[in-house]
């Protein structure tokens, strides 16, 4: 550990500073599965953990413990506080381990003035933590670092105590029988309001027509009950195995966990580039090569999903003008093919201004077109008035910020909130003026797909 504190920082909280030192140490280790350091966690550290995975598997972090949390319960300004907190905390770094950076993983809910009653009594309007142990996984090598955050000048014995934790569950990660994650089994599946989510549709289109909006996300939830409580170490297995070209994530918060395999990123950040991903349109795959090329060409050229799209680009296009200096954006979306559904996807890429960061781009992105409608702020409301749900963290942001700045989000789609002995399934589709409640009632089943066979469950079509 170095002599000096890491970093030190001043919070200012009603008017007063408290001064914080952000102690670390890092180390390389070797041989090391990442679900099995998150499962190594599950004694000491259960209801404070981290998981995330991008789709190309070449960067892995898992967090124990909570050396510090970030939270914000009112939504003015959650991200402003956020951001300035962090980069606070971050201030006076002497970094000895340039290729390993602090990370700060969380999300935030997806609209904070939705008062509809809440399944998310754990998770605030915004929530991120520091973990006290922080593995990376970058490009095939592993990283293992210790992170304490506190007011205390005198550090030596605790820092000392956190070596000796790290190095049990080093061992126990590395020497311990690999777990036997078995598919869960539920014993029952309701879906919530189905009715009420029909009607609202029909609703919703009449709204459209009469120009109230031009287009309006409505998502419902599907819940199931198991026999005893599942496994957040499981769920990660299940999802990863079922789902492993899209980004993987889980946060912990208390007793409930909230998990996803979502193929859409919102932006990520690496040495000033911006990257972000208009996905919107979608359509099943089929069952031959045949049949899967006839339904991606259709998506390809259908009016209504191609409309959808265009909402997307125009909006992310108009905040990477407002934050970047140069901006790369294709003309005609592509498809984006994984296990159960293909969408229209368009790149975006730019350099980010002075001043710009990812925090600032994550509040101008969410939500996009994709998940809220068009207009935006439009749309909110009516999701709020005929949404039968709160969707708390579903289809909002979470991801990781380091201490550099860089960084990435997904819009956290095909996700499940685990609750002791029940999972809630979240999925939606885009209302436009044509939109028949039957197709987005259809469609829904499509996008339950992923996780529902995740979790032990399977559709009529399934054998």
């Amino acid at each position: 550990m170095n002599s000096q504190p890491y970093s030190s920082a001043e919070k200012q909280d009603n008017s007063r500073y408290v001064a914080y030192r952000f102690y670390t140490e890092t180390i390389e280790v070797s041989r090391i599965s990442a679900l099995a350091f998150f499962d190594a966690g599950t004694k000491d550290y259960a209801g404070k953990r981290f998981y995330w995975q991008n789709p190309e598997k070449t960067h892995t972090l898992v967090g124990l413990g909570h050396a510090h949390v970030l939270e914000a319960q009112n939504h003015q300004g959650r991200f402003e506080d956020i951001k300035n907190n962090w980069q606070n905390l971050c201030k006076q770094i002497v970094n000895e381990e340039p290729f390993v950076e602090p990370v700060l993983f969380g999300g935030f809910s997806f609209d904070p003035l939705n008062k509809t009653q809440s399944l998310w009594h754990r998770f605030p309007e915004a929530y991120f933590t520091v973990p006290t142990f922080q593995l990376v996984i970058k490009h095939d090598r592993a990283y293992l670092s210790i992170h304490l955050i506190t007011k205390k000048e005198d550090t030596f014995s605790e820092f000392e105590a956190l070596r000796k934790e790290r190095d049990i569950l080093i061992h126990a990660t590395q020497v311990s029988e690999p777990a036997v994650y078995e598919k869960p089994v539920h014993k029952g599946r309701e879906e919530l309001k189905k009715e009420e989510y029909l009607a609202s549709i029909d609703k919703m289109t009449d709204i459209i027509k009469a120009k109230q909006a031009d287009k309006v996300v409505i998502a419902r939830v599907l819940r199931l009950d198991f026999d005893k409580e599942l496994s957040p170490s499981s769920a990660l297995y299940q999802v990863s195995k079922e789902q492993p070209e899209s980004f993987i994530f889980g946060m912990e918060a208390e007793e409930q966990f909230f998990f996803g395999a979502t193929p859409e990123r919102l932006v990520k950040v690496e040495d000033q580039l911006a990257l972000s991903a208009c996905l919107a349109g979608s359509t099943a795959r089929g069952k031959t090569v045949e049949k899967d090329s006839q339904l991606g060409n259709e998506l390809l050229n259908d009016k209504k999903n191609r409309s959808e799209h265009q909402y997307v680009v125009d909006m992310i296009d108009k905040v990477f003008s407002e934050h970047c200096t140069v901006k790369v954006l294709p003309k005609k979306p592509k498809l984006m093919k994984v296990r159960d559904i293909q969408h229209l996807y368009t790149p975006v890429k730019g350099e980010l201004k002075e001043g710009s960061n990812l925090i600032d781009l994550v509040r101008d992105l969410h939500p996009t077109p994709a998940l809220g409608g068009e207009p935006r702020q439009a749309a909110l409301s009516l999701i709020r008035q005929y949404e039968t749900m709160n969707r708390g963290y579903y289809a909002a942001p979470v991801g990781w910020i380091d201490a550099k700045g860089d960084g990435e989000f997904a819009v956290a789609i095909r996700s499940a909130l685990l609750d002791k002995k029940e999972a809630y399934l979240y999925a939606g589709g885009g209302i436009v003026e044509d939109s028949i409640s039957a197709s987005e009632y259809a469609e829904t089943w499509v996008k339950f797909r992923p996780m529902l066979r995740a979790l032990g469950g399977q559709l009529s079509d399934e054998s």
